[in-house]
C-alpha cells in the first residue's frame, strides 16, 4: 500500500497477534501492526545473504516517530547497507551504549570521588549542593540527555526559591561536574556551555572597623553557636588565614613549642605549604581549642563523624544565624581575613609581608628566585597584629596588655 497518515490510521487491526504491512516499492519499508493498536515502522533487508529486520520506531506524534521521520531513518539505513554496514547492528550497538551511558547520579558520584575530594577542601559543600538540587531533579536521567534548557530551568527555580548567590554557586559546581564528565569521556558536551551566572555579584570589600571588631569579639561569647565556631572565628581573625584552612587544621600541623602552624599543601588553596607564626594571643586560643577537641587529631572535629574535621558551612551558618546578635551589619567569615590584612597594612606593615601572611601566589621572575621564607617578618607582623587586636577589643594600653581575654562559655 501507499503509506500516508490517513492510510496508516485506517489499517484494520488484527483480531489477535500482529500483521506486517509493506509500502509499495518501499525497499523493505513497512509497518508491524498489533491487535493492541500499536504500529511500528520496520525495515526488512538482507545482509551477507541473511534476512534481517530492523525496527525503526513506533508510529505517532512526538515522542514517537512520524511518517516523515521514519522515511529519513529508513533512507539512512539503506545508505549504511549500500556501504556494506549492517544498520541493525549499528542500531543495537547504539542501544547498548545508551543503556550503558552514565546517569547524572553516577556522574555526581564519580565527580565527587575522583575530582572534588582529591582537590577541594570544600567538597562536602559540592556534595550537598548536588544532593539537594541536582540528584532529585535529574538523578535517574542519562547525563548525556541533560540540555542547556534543563540547566536554565533549574537556575530559574533556585531564584524563584529566593536563592540568589547560591544559584551562582550551584551553576559553578554543576559546570565543573559536566566539564569533568567531558574530560572523562562520559558525555560529549557540557549543557552548561554559554550559560551565564544568573546573579551579578559585586566583589566584596567589607572590612570591619575597630568599633565593629570590638563588638564582634565581645558578643561572640553570647552568640548562639558552638564553642568550636567561636574559637575558629577568633583563630582566623588572629592568623588572617582562610576559614577552610582553620577548620581543616590538624594538631600534627602545629609546632606548639616553636609557636608555628604549617598548613600542608593539600589544605592550602594555592597548593603551596604555608607557615603561620603564632602570636601569644593565637596560642591562647589554641590552648582553649585543645580543651574542647579532646583526643581528636583535628582542632575542630565534625560533630557527626569523629574521623573528619568540621566543614566550612558550619561556621558560615553560625555567622548568618547571629547577624542580628552582632548588630554590626552583614559580614562573612572571609571578611575577617580581609579585615586582619587591612589592619596590618594600616599599622605600617608592608604589603609584601601581608601578602606572605595571606599566602598569595606571586607572579613574575622575582617570585621564582626569591626563596626567602619571611618567617621572621611574618612573626613580627602577626605579633603586632595580635597586640593591636587586643587593644581594640579591651581598650587597654599597648604596654599594659598581657593576653587576649577569652571567657569560657558553654558550647
Amino acid at each position: 500500500m501507499k503509506f500516508t497518515d490517513r492510510g496508516i490510521k485506517a489499517i484494520r487491526l488484527p483480531e489477535t497477534g500482529r500483521i506486517d504491512v509493506w509500502a509499495d516499492n518501499g525497499n523493505g519499508f513497512g509497518l508491524r501492526v498489533s491487535s493492541t493498536g500499536r504500529k511500528v515502522f520496520q525495515f526488512a533487508y538482507r545482509f551477507e545473504g541473511k534476512a534481517r529486520r530492523m525496527m525503526l520506531g513506533e508510529y505517532g506524534e512526538s515522542p514517537n516517530m512520524t511518517l516523515a521521520e521514519a522515511h529519513k531513518v529508513h533512507a539512512l539505513a539503506r545508505e549504511q547497507l549500500a556501504k556494506g554496514i549492517d544498520p541493525g547492528a549499528v542500531e543495537q550497538e547504539a542501544k547498548r551504549e545508551a543503556q550503558a551511558a552514565p546517569t547524572v547520579a553516577q556522574l555526581v558520584e564519580e565527580y565527587i570521588e575522583r575530582w572534588a575530594k582529591p582537590r577541594k577542601r570544600t567538597w562536602p559543600e559540592d556534595a550537598r549542593m548536588l544532593g539537594k538540587d541536582v540528584i532529585p531533579r535529574w538523578g535517574e536521567r542519562k547525563a548525556k540527555d541533560i540540555t542547556r534548557r534543563d540547566v536554565l530551568k533549574m537556575l530559574d527555580e533556585l531564584q524563584d526559591r529566593g536563592c540568589t548567590t547560591s544559584a551562582n554557586r550551584t551553576l559553578a559546581c554543576v559546570r565543573k561536574m559536566f566539564n569533568f564528565g567531558v574530560e572523562r569521556d562520559m558525555i560529549e558536551t557540557s549543557p552548561c556551555t554559554n550559560v551565564r551566572a544568573p546573579v551579578q555579584e559585586v566583589q566584596r570589600d567589607r572590612v570591619l572597623s575597630p568599633e565593629e571588631l570590638q563588638t564582634f569579639w565581645n558578643r561572640l561569647d553570647d552568640a548562639h553557636m558552638s564553642e568550636g565556631s567561636r574559637l575558629a572565628l577568633r583563630l582566623q581573625l588572629l592568623t588572617a588565614t582562610r576559614k577552610g584552612e582553620v577548620l581543616a587544621a590538624a594538631w600534627g600541623d602545629f609546632d606548639l613549642k616553636g609557636c608555628m602552624w604549617t598548613i600542608p599543601v593539600e589544605e592550602s588553596k594555592n597548593k603551596m605549604p604555608h607557615r603561620v607564626p603564632l602570636s601569644t594571643q593565637a596560642m591562647a586560643i589554641l590552648d582553649r581549642i585543645k580543651t574542647i577537641s579532646g583526643d581528636s587529631p583535628w582542632l575542630f572535629p565534625s560533630r557527626n563523624d569523629a574521623t573528619r574535621h568540621a566543614i566550612e558551612t558550619s561556621v558560615d551558618h553560625a555567622v548568618r544565624r547571629n547577624q542580628d546578635h552582632f548588630g554590626i551589619g552583614q559580614f562573612t567569615p572571609h571578611d575577617l581575613r580581609r579585615t586582619a590584612a587591612s589592619q596590618m597594612t594600616e599599622m605600617g606593615i608592608s604589603r609584601l609581608v601581608v601578602s606572605k601572611i595571606l599566602n598569595h601566589v606571586e607572579r613574575g621572575i622575582t617570585a621564582v628566585y626569591d626563596r626567602h621564607s619571611y618567617d621572621a617578618e611574618k612573626r613580627a607582623a602577626l605579633d603586632a597584629w595580635g597586640k593591636r587586636l587586643e587593644t581594640i577589643v579591651t581598650g587597654q594600653d599597648d604596654h599594659n596588655v598581657v593576653e587576649l581575654p577569652v571567657r569560657k562559655v558553654a558550647g
